[in-house]
């Protein structure tokens, strides 16, 4: 090769298609870029007749030319083809192996008639080179040749309109001895060649005006493919961009011996050749960095003006293609575009409904925000979830109109319709939840506003107990409804969903009730013996009683059994519905009055009854409705009766020590016995009135150390106790006793001559001392039990202590004045 001529064998001497040398061949030379623009100029002719010698004066190719000092022999062999240089439109010109040479000898005429026949399918124009001496001959003047490559010519191709250029003169006489087929009996050669003859003159003889003859023949070759060129009417081009492979296909069916149709072949190569650029144009889209940037962008998000931009990338990938295949079969290449445009839409389907999903999402997260800011408003739910939704359909439908793509008519009516399902489950979710809140936010309030005021109730266990609860159950109830209804107003409900919403708070409710009372029922027991203890122990003005000897025990133990049995009555089971019953009457039937009725039967002989607390149900209540059965109550009454005994046992015990304490006088024999002995005595203190006198000065100074001693406080703790305890003080006493006398009858003065002094004296003692002895000697002294208080009437103030009996009280003040009430 040189800069300006290219040239490379098509075909070696074998037949074997040089398929890498033309394809560097048409790279080298640009030839696919010419489209229709190109012309093929083949020559043919016997061996040593000057052929490539004509080819290279007439195109400035390189073609080899023989020696003629080394003598005639084959110098072309197979097929060889260069650009020609200097010629417009882009010219091929092939040099084909001479006929009738020696060296494949006169049987092997294959390759020649293949070679022939190639260059006629092939070339636009086919140059015949003949001598002039040659003209006449059989053989020389390629008679046979041609016959049969006409013949064949007609078997295989349509016509497609080949300039012959023949240096001859009988012409017709050849065409018609050429056998035909039936469809073409009566075609003339006209339809199958433009024949064209010029004359030149011998090369070796007269070299200058052979020169001057090819430079004249070399113009006809410029514009060959132009209307009145050697080539103007050709038919069937193949397009420059697939001419290697038409070129080897065509070899490879005349090589095969198989019928040539020009037409089918012309599709079959423009089948390969668009479906090829399809390809490589899906390749380039495919590996476009404009695509990859987009598709990596949607996979991170939505992406702004995605439909403009594909569209703008697919139709420039088309437009490629259209560029490209412009010169093949119009069916084929409409067809192989079809087929690039749904490769490249099928390319960009999988990221458009990538794309789709971001919006679809983003869409969604839009319409939950939107929806929260709406409710934090205070909207409406309905009216909300309307008018958000409303703003993401419409938001969606702008961004699937921003990602439509000019070449596609997708549907994106799925996507959307999932959309509003995704809006319809949130918004539904939603509605739950906030239904549930608000459910819940009434519910605690009314748990609040039942459960303390229904167990205060529970404690208080009146007979109007379950009254009261049923009230405070319907206010409370019908104010909590009547803000819910209001409350979900907004969610615009149907009728039979908030009826049934109601219906569940009413039943929460009741159940906060008798769920309180089951609960309460676990405490029952401990509130009976409560409600004992406060009966039992407190009189009716709530204060606490001093059992003196003059309460009824028995009287008052009922009243508090009583109490305490109708605190089970009340909790025994739930009454809300209004509905009379027996339990209370039951109870206290059984309870109460069952002993004295069971004693009463059997002392008359009557058998025995039936036990009404034998069951495991109240009659005329439903078991759903039971909180402790009749056998329960029965087992707690027990119970209870055995754990407030002892307090009914301390009180009988308490009322009997208080009478033993304040009974101190004899019994009456003993009164009567000491009357009758002691008569004789009694005379002689009324005949002698000193011994009065004296036994009562003597009672007054033992009034006072009983007093001063506590004796009737000491002997409460045992009899032992209260000997030791008074020995160990009598003598402290009565020194301090006579030494309190002394100063009290040296003090008075003149006083004393006004007052007897038998009735005074006795009691002169200083408080601050007799307190300051009683402490020292024995400090639980001060300590009065309530035996004592109600016996000797003895109580503490601010200015001292106060004592009284049967006949008259004293009070002894700071000052140890003594006054007489």
């Amino acid at each position: 090769m040189d800069d300006d001529c290219c040239s490379t064998q098509l075909l070696d001497g074998d037949g074997t298609f040089n398929v890498e040398g033309l394809d560097r061949f048409v790279s080298t030379t640009k030839l696919s870029d010419c489209g229709l623009s190109y012309a093929v100029v083949a020559i043919m002719g016997p061996q040593s007749s000057g052929k490539s010698t004509l080819m290279n004066h007439l195109f400035h190719t390189n073609f080899r030319e023989m020696d003629a000092f080394r003598g005639r022999g084959q110098t072309t062999k197979g097929i060889w083809m260069a650009k020609c240089v200097g010629i417009e439109p882009f010219t091929l010109g092939m040099d084909l192996e001479g006929t009738d040479g020696r060296e494949r000898g006169e049987d092997d005429t294959t390759f020649e008639k293949q070679s022939a026949l190639f260059a006629l399918a092939v070339a636009d124009i086919v140059i015949i080179n003949m001598w002039c001496h040659d003209i006449g001959r059989e053989q020389a003047a390629n008679k046979p040749l041609l016959k049969t490559v006409f013949q064949v010519m007609m078997r295989l191709f349509s016509p497609r309109k080949t300039t012959l250029l023949f240096v001859i003169r009988d012409k017709t006489k050849i065409w018609d001895s050429v056998p035909k087929p039936q469809a073409h009996q009566d075609t003339p050669l006209s339809e199958f060649f433009n024949v064209e003859v010029t004359a030149l003159s011998s090369f070796e003889e007269k070299e200058q005006q052979f020169k001057e003859q090819v430079a004249q023949l070399r113009e006809r070759f410029f514009h060959s493919i132009s209307p009145g060129g050697l080539a103007g009417d050709r038919r069937g081009v193949v397009p420059a961009s697939a001419f290697a492979f038409s070129a080897l296909q065509i070899w490879k069916i005349i090589k095969e011996n198989k019928d040539l149709d020009l037409p089918a072949h012309k599709v079959m190569v423009a089948t390969v050749r668009c479906e090829e650029i399809g390809n490589e144009k899906l390749r380039d889209l495919k590996s476009d960095e404009g695509w990859l940037e987009l598709e990596e962008a949607v996979e991170a998000g939505p992406v702004s003006g995605f439909g403009k931009t594909v569209s703008s990338i697919l139709e420039r990938c088309l437009s490629e293609y259209d560029m490209e295949a412009t010169y093949f079969e119009e069916g084929v290449r409409n067809a192989k575009r079809e087929q690039l445009e749904t490769k490249a839409l099928d390319l960009v389907h999988p990221v458009y409904v990538t794309l789709l999903g971001h919006l679809r999402s983003k869409a969604l997260e839009d319409f939950k925000s939107r929806l929260e800011q709406s409710l934090s408003r205070g909207d409406g739910f309905a009216a909300s979830v309307r008018a958000c939704t409303e703003s993401s359909l419409v938001e969606f439908d702008k961004g699937f109109k921003d990602a439509s793509i000019k070449q596609a008519n997708w549907d994106a009516s799925k996507v959307r319709e999932k959309l509003h399902r995704d809006i319809d489950t949130h918004a539904s979710s939603v509605c739950s939840a906030k239904l549930s809140e608000m459910t819940a936010k009434y519910e605690n309030k009314l748990t609040e506003a039942l459960s303390h005021p229904v167990e205060s109730l529970f404690e208080s266990g009146e007979k109007d107990t379950w009254v009261s609860i049923r009230k405070l159950l319907k206010r409370e109830t019908d104010a909590a409804v009547a803000e819910y209804s209001t409350a979900v107003v907004g969610f615009e409900l149907d009728e039979a969903t908030v009826d049934a919403q109601v219906q569940n708070l009413r039943d929460f409710a009741r159940n906060v009730v008798e769920k309180k009372a089951r609960e309460d029922a676990g405490k029952v027991l401990i509130r009976m013996k409560d409600r004992f203890s406060t009966v039992f122990n407190h009189d009716n003005d709530s204060m606490p009683r001093v059992w003196t000897g003059k309460e009824d025990i028995r009287a008052i133990t009922k009243d508090a059994r009583s109490a305490s049995l109708k605190l089970l009555s009340v909790m025994a089971a739930v009454r809300l519905d209004e509905k009379p019953d027996k339990i209370e009457n039951v109870l206290v039937s059984s309870l109460m009055d069952g002993a004295i009725t069971t004693q009463s039967s059997q002392n008359r002989g009557v058998g025995p009854t039936t036990d009404p607390l034998a069951s495991s149900s109240w009659e005329e209540v439903p078991p759903k409705n039971t909180v402790i059965t009749p056998v329960q109550c029965k087992s707690l009454w027990r119970q209870f009766k055995s754990e407030t005994e002892y307090t009914v046992t301390q009180a009988i015990s308490a009322q009997e020590a208080h009478k033993r304490n304040n009974n101190w006088l004899p019994p009456p024999w003993a009164i009567a016995a000491m009357l009758i002995l002691g008569f004789n005595e009694f005379m002689l203190l009324l005949k002698n009135p000193l011994y009065l006198m004296v036994l009562f000065v003597g009672y007054l100074l033992s009034k006072a150390l009983w007093v001063q001693l506590d004796v009737a406080g000491e002997f409460r703790h045992g009899p032992v106790a209260g000997l030791l305890s008074i020995s160990s003080r009598f003598l402290p006493t009565i020194m301090n006793l006579l030494k309190r006398l002394a100063e009290e009858a040296q003090g008075q003065g003149q006083q004393q001559q006004h007052q007897t002094p038998t009735a005074q004296k006795p009691y002169t003692v200083d408080s601050h001392s007799f307190k300051h002895e009683s402490s020292s000697s024995n400090p639980t002294s001060t300590v009065i039990s309530d035996s004592s208080v109600s016996s000797s009437n003895v109580s503490y103030s601010d200015s001292g202590m106060e004592y009284s009996s049967p006949s008259q009280m004293h009070r002894r003040s700071s000052k140890g004045e003594v006054e007489q009430s």
